[in-house]
């Protein structure tokens, strides 16, 4: 295992492509957040919203590239057919995926932490002065962790949507559609109930509770369950592409 995590370490960091990504997930990030930050205004009446979300905002467009670092993580190695010779010097394809995973959330999670610290900053210095509050108490905390969690286990369900399709467009657009699809269906869905079970079941929705601080009990999931239902999608992610990974050959055979 060692000799798998020192392999994935040296291709991520040798890869330009990684440090772009990383560096786009971290300007995204904070450059949304910091617009919205700055635009929410509230009266002395309040208007409602948590500081926590509207500080955090720029996490839903952080995923996204966090996505694609994730699938080219290893749909890249399909493409160019370098997925032979990983295999062929680790024969182990449970220990490549294992290593690839840990490379790629380490990486994510320290650039989400470098992501999230200046957005809750900014909250905390901007927030107040808009009328909108910022309290730094445990809620708040777990808010500001628990986002730089959500996007480590966003890049973990990535990365094993992309060992099952093994094409990076169509992995992309797998992993983007399951994120939002369940908030646009239930924004259209009448029903109030299902509307509610399609929030805690969502990938997104779910994981997004992690960012809630204020009328926790009004919200379809708990903070922790909600990052505990995206953590079983990535669970389940990983272990279908460990498998699919075990039983195909390492590249489709070529049609002449």
């Amino acid at each position: 295992m060692s000799e798998a995590l020192h392999a994935e370490w040296t291709k991520a960091r040798t890869v330009p492509g990684t440090i772009w990504l990383l560096a786009g997930v971290i300007t995204l990030t904070v450059s949304l957040g910091a617009l919205v930050t700055a635009s929410t205004k509230c009266g002395s009446a309040g208007c409602g919203q948590d500081p926590a979300r509207v500080s955090l905002t720029g996490i839903y467009l952080g995923q996204a590239v966090v996505a694609v670092l994730a699938v080219l993580a290893i749909s890249d190695e399909y493409s160019t057919g370098m997925i032979r010779i990983t295999l062929a010097a680790m024969p182990s394809r449970v220990t490549v995926l294992a290593a690839k995973a840990a490379v790629l959330a380490g990486l994510t999670v320290a650039a989400g932490a470098v992501a999230v610290l200046p957005s809750a900053l900014l909250g905390r210095l901007l927030l107040p002065g808009n009328g909108l509050g910022y309290p730094l108490d445990g809620a708040m905390l777990r808010a500001v962790a628990g986002s730089v969690l959500y996007l480590g286990l966003i890049a973990l369900l990535s990365l094993g949507v992309a060992t099952v399709v093994r094409e990076s467009a169509v992995a992309i657009g797998f992993v983007l559609t399951l994120l939002f699809v369940f908030p646009i269906v239930a924004h259209f869905v009448s029903n109030t109930t299902w509307q509610r079970h399609l929030e805690q079941i969502g990938p997104m929705t779910a994981g997004m509770a992690i960012q809630d601080t204020v009328n926790l009990a009004s919200q379809p999931i708990g903070p922790w369950p909600g990052l505990g239902v995206l953590a079983a999608w990535a669970a389940g992610s990983l272990l279908l592409g460990g498998l699919m990974l075990r039983l195909r050959d390492a590249l489709p055979a070529r049609r002449h």
